[in-house]
């Protein structure tokens, strides 16, 4: 995943969030295992990231 937009202005839960998923700026890309709670999280920030998956099936 890759965080597009900056956490400036939104609720201090969806900065968390971005924090929990190891995105801290704008351009910042982490992958993690696709995991339900990764998802979850995932769905919180949708306007804030870029989600693609690659072939082993974890969240990039």
């Amino acid at each position: 995943m890759r965080q597009v937009r900056s956490a400036i202005g939104n609720k201090p839960k969806n900065r968390g969030t971005l924090r929990a998923l190891g995105l801290r700026k704008i351009g910042d890309t982490n992958v993690l295992p696709d995991r339900p709670e990764i998802r979850g999280m995932l769905a919180r920030v949708p306007h804030l990231i870029e989600v693609t998956e690659n072939a082993e099936g974890t969240v990039k």
